[in-house]
């Protein structure tokens, strides 16, 4: 490992996860490499939060209870900070505000009624896939939920490419927009959708189709976000990449839960 990719690690896990890593680097090469190692940390995330569910269900509490835990564990790892972006893009779409002023409503600290009104729907439509997927067994509820945590993260690689302009000069957001040339993203996608399908060859007949379709499901619904926000706040943000990750996460699962 190159020591830019060692720092690019670094910055993936720092920026995207509550997971005690240090960044030491904070510059373009370094949010670039970061933002194409996005998936890594997803992939960490999502097996994290696959133990709680797995327990719970092989421990006779019901696919409920393991949907619950797999849904509020990656929260928790990242201290809410997707789920915050989410509600305030909500907020921030939801004002029919000019660009500035709504930008201006996301950075409050408090969250409005279009805020509440998305996180409430977003967290039970992820628990009612993930339910869906815990019920059929422990191996659909993990694969999903891991499944669903990568694709995420690569849907914030798709958003950090070239050509994607940020909203603001200062934050998260415009340290990494624009940063991934559209050839390393592209094939961070497909190498992530190859090993979703590869995954769900393990589920058996139909499992490697329907994982690699809910990979891509989750990066389209992401991109419609993405290209929404672009258009209404004239760039993306940080909490702009809050509300396409969990776009994506919960595309995906709706996919795989719909079998």
């Amino acid at each position: 490992m190159t020591p830019l990719n060692s720092h690019g690690l670094r910055f993936a896990f720092g920026t995207l996860t509550a997971l005690p890593v240090r960044v030491s680097r904070w510059d373009r090469d370094t949010a670039r490499a970061g933002m194409l190692c996005a998936p890594v940390a997803g992939l960490a995330v999502g097996l994290l939060a696959a133990v709680p569910g797995v327990l719970l269900l092989l421990g006779g509490v019901g696919p409920l209870a393991a949907a619950v835990a797999s849904a509020a564990l990656p929260a928790a790892l990242t201290r809410g900070l997707h789920l915050d972006g989410l509600a305030d893009t909500a907020d921030g779409l939801g004002s029919a505000r000019p660009a500035e002023d709504a930008l201006r409503i996301m950075k409050q600290s408090d969250i409005g009624p279009f805020g509440v009104i998305t996180l409430v729907f977003v967290l039970l439509a992820q628990v009612a896939a993930l339910f869906e997927l815990y019920g059929r067994g422990w191996a659909d509820g993990a694969l999903g939920t891991v499944a669903a945590a990568v694709t995420a993260r690569l849907a914030l690689t798709l958003a950090s490419r070239r050509g994607v302009p940020p909203a603001r000069p200062e934050g998260l957001g415009a340290a990494v927009a624009g940063a991934v040339p559209p050839g390393a993203a592209t094939a961070v996608a497909c190498a992530v959708v190859a090993c979703c399908a590869a995954a769900g060859v393990l589920l058996g007949h139909g499992g490697a189709p329907r994982h690699a379709l809910a990979a891509v499901a989750g990066l389209v619904a992401a991109q419609v976000m993405l290209r929404h926000c672009v258009r209404r706040f004239g760039g993306v943000t940080g909490d702009v990449f809050g509300a396409v990750e969990e776009t994506a996460a919960t595309a995906a699962l709706l996919v795989l839960a719909t079998g």
